[in-house]
């Protein structure tokens, strides 16, 4: 026995000398990725990706954070997961020339370690009306004190400059990556990733709830968590440009359908165009008044098949349309709003298309029927056959049996009156009343 114990104290060293024994399970980190807008998809990819590192016991969840901002009730619900996760929780601002700006701050002040990469910024996080619209006084005053109490909630908890962050919410400061770390924003700025995790070691961090935690994360591997399919699509539908293009494609493929029943094809692709489109608009704020202009511009596209006012109603149609699209999302940053150049490049030619097929249908409709029983009616045929009162008659290019109300010779032109089974009913030219304009 004692032996065996000696044996094992001599061998243990060299074996974790050689490598052949580990003296520590390497851990692990999950990596998130947020390059966009912080929507309600982001906010799902969040809440997934701390469940999961909660179910694996990952040493950390790493966000990579680049984003313009986005929705407040998005953004709250994401920071109260970070909050409540029992996973320490690292935001990186990262690549360079990233920001994290708007909601990105607040979430970027609400992660345990906060981290910016050189040549980022971040900040201006003043609340926005929707529709970035002038606020009364009394709404900008209590917009504003939730904004800062919220910041100030989890700020103070980090042990963060709570003034200088607070200063982003009421005077739209921003700061670059150097500024945030000189004034304790920030927890320190890493190059890379590597850098990152090289600083991070052996670091007693002080959590939400008032526990500390020492982080040991050089060497762990990094796991990679990205979005599903159904949330990288949902995402990209977020962008309310592609919501207008798909509600505009999908609103003229269906009127193809209409007028053209049995295709099919138009129909299915206008169909889920249009359910894509308005999916993406339920989840965004979208404004009713923008829509019931929409609405308007195709009335008076419908108007101007009808009445032919010379382009009049269609250059009133375009308009509603283009302000309809311009007002349709009113997001709380610019890159939530459609574009003027998507609205105008959508709204123009779809206007053009749909008074052009409006048109052409309703022409179509007036035209006489020239096929079937209904297109014999009025048609002048040749007497082939003395009609006394019933004859035959040479109708294009086919003979018909005949029936007149007057007798009638060879070669007299007749008019077709009525259409019974294989037998026309007809009257002599002569007789047909002559309508004339004074």
């Amino acid at each position: 026995m004692k032996i065996r114990f000696s044996f094992a104290c001599v061998m243990l060293p060299i074996l974790l000398s050689l490598g052949f024994v580990s003296s520590a399970t390497a851990g692990e980190v999950l990596k998130l990725s947020i390059d966009g807008t912080i929507n309600p998809i982001t906010d799902e990819y969040i809440q997934r990706g701390l469940n999961l590192a909660k179910q694996e016991h990952a040493d950390a969840v790493l966000i990579d954070l680049s984003t313009p901002g986005g929705l407040m009730d998005s953004m709250r619900s994401s920071i109260q997961d970070i909050l409540v996760s029992p996973v320490p929780v690292i935001v990186y601002v990262n690549p360079t020339g990233s920001r994290a700006a708007s909601a990105g701050f607040f979430i970027l002040e609400s992660a345990d370690v906060a981290a910016m990469a050189p040549g980022t910024n971040t900040g201006a996080a003043h609340p926005v009306i929707l529709g970035g619209g002038k606020m009364d006084d009394v709404m900008k005053e209590k917009m504003e004190n939730d904004a800062a109490a919220f910041m100030r909630s989890f700020v103070s908890k980090r042990s963060r400059n709570v003034e200088l962050a607070e200063s982003a919410v009421r005077q739209s400061k921003s700061f670059t990556d150097q500024e945030a770390l000189n004034q304790r924003l920030i927890d320190l700025v890493a190059k890379d990733q590597s850098a990152l995790f090289d600083s991070l070691e052996g670091k007693t961090i002080h959590r939400f709830d008032g526990a500390t935690a020492m982080l040991h994360l050089r060497g762990d591997t990094i796991k990679l968590f990205p979005m599903t399919v159904k949330q990288q699509i949902l995402n990209y539908l977020m962008d309310p440009n592609i919501a207008l293009i798909l509600l505009v494609i999908g609103a003229l493929a269906i009127y193809v359908e209409f007028n053209t029943p049995g295709v099919i094809v138009p129909g299915v692709i206008g169909f889920i165009a249009v359910l894509l489109a308005v999916f993406a608009l339920h989840l965004l704020p979208t404004s009713y008044a923008a829509v019931g202009l929409i609405l308007g511009a195709f009335v008076l596209f419908a108007l101007e098949a009808k009445f032919q006012s010379h382009g009049v109603l269609t250059v009133g149609g375009t308009g509603l349309l283009i302000l309809g699209s311009l007002m349709l999302v009113d997001g709380p940053i610019p890159e939530m709003r459609v574009k003027l150049a998507t609205a105008l490049a959508v709204s123009i030619p779809f206007a053009l298309i749909t008074t052009f097929l409006m048109t052409v249908a309703l022409r179509a409709r007036r035209n006489k029927v020239q096929t079937g029983v209904q297109g014999l009616l009025g048609q002048i045929a040749l007497v082939s056959m003395p009609l006394a009162p019933e004859g035959k008659v040479e109708l294009m290019g086919e003979t018909w049996n005949a029936v007149s109300s007057s007798p009638v010779g060879v070669g007299a032109r007749v008019r077709v009156r009525a259409v019974n089974g294989l037998q026309l009913e007809v009257e002599p030219e002569s007789q047909i009343p002559v309508v004339k304009l004074t």
